[in-house]
């Protein structure tokens, strides 16, 4: 049967259709965004890299979601952008299975990122007599290495399983090119993809979530026994800063993998899409920023040029 099949050669991104006026509306707007992520997670990046005081565990990994989130965005948003100012809203077929790929390996690198932050919080904040034995420099690199690892090997599983599906038309995606939209270009049955889909949704956002709970429960008995009302203080906002970050980005993955597909309009799914792959980036390095007062004297001196003391 191989030998009969027809594969598809371009495929066409839908996008936001609308009339001209509200299309360069939407450019200016997501271009604007798009320019916040990558100037908000860069100075965030470039902060931490100049201000030795920055140079701990808890910053190393927030420099790998500072990496990680422009990666992310910078796959998906360019085409999004050059489809809001073009007739051609085609992209060929090879070049989406690629941006699907790195869409997942991004994604699950990020969220084993954010459960090792978590995890750094769990032993400063409740350990914090053997927090530079057990979160030695050694083991940070391990951590950070494993889970960029981990994220690229299982979103291989999945392209490994796309590229055995016959392609064969539509060759039409509602919004940019993710796993769920491209399986519906397949022209055969995909329940083995759906599985695995679902498997790993469990794997890399369930079990995930459910262990960084674990580690703030933890983390908030041991913050209300805190005596300093300051200590208390700077703990919470710490741990608040990444909690709001872990809320934004499994919450969004998880409606938008695992809720039920009739939940799921074009519209809705677009907007959904939108939020993952460019919102959350963009307010990462904004909630660590305002919600970090070490960032923040980061930027300042680093503004001012002010030599740490």
């Amino acid at each position: 049967m191989r030998a009969n099949q027809t594969w598809i050669t371009e495929v066409t991104l839908l996008g936001f259709q609308a009339d001209l006026a509200v299309e360069c509306f939407l450019f200016g707007l997501f271009s604007l965004f798009y320019s916040f992520t990558l100037l908000g997670n860069g100075i965030i990046l470039v902060v931490i890299c100049l201000d030795h005081r920055l140079h701990t565990p808890m910053y190393f990994f927030l420099s790998h979601l500072a990496i990680v989130d422009m990666s992310y965005a910078s796959n998906n948003v360019p085409k999004m952008l050059a489809n809001l100012v073009t007739q051609r809203r085609t992209i060929s077929f090879i070049l989406c299975i690629m941006q699907t790929f790195l869409y997942l390996a991004f994604a699950c690198t990020e969220c084993l990122i954010l459960v090792v932050m978590s995890y750094d919080r769990f032993v400063a904040i409740c350990h914090p007599l053997h927090y530079t034995v057990i979160m030695s420099w050694k083991v940070c690199t391990i951590l950070a290495a494993v889970s960029w690892i981990a994220g690229f090997l299982l979103a291989l599983v999945h392209l490994v399983l796309i590229l055995k599906l016959p392609f064969c038309g539509p060759h039409e995606i509602n919004h940019f090119c993710e796993i769920l939209s491209v399986l519906k270009l397949a022209c055969a049955d995909t329940t083995l993809n759906q599985v695995v889909i679902l498997a790993a949704c469990v794997f890399i956002l369930v079990g995930p979530l459910c262990l960084v709970l674990v580690s703030y429960t933890h983390i908030l008995v041991t913050i209300l026994r805190i005596q300093s009302g300051e200590g208390r203080r700077k703990a919470f906002s710490t741990c608040s800063s990444h909690l709001c970050v872990v809320g934004l980005f499994f919450g969004s993955a998880i409606v938008m993998y695992m809720a039920p597909k009739s939940q799921h309009p074009e519209l809705q799914q677009k907007i959904l899409s939108l939020f993952y792959s460019l919102f959350n980036p963009m307010l990462n390095p904004l909630i660590y920023c305002l919600r970090n007062a070490e960032v923040k004297g980061a930027l300042r001196r680093s503004l001012w040029k002010e030599r740490p003391m």
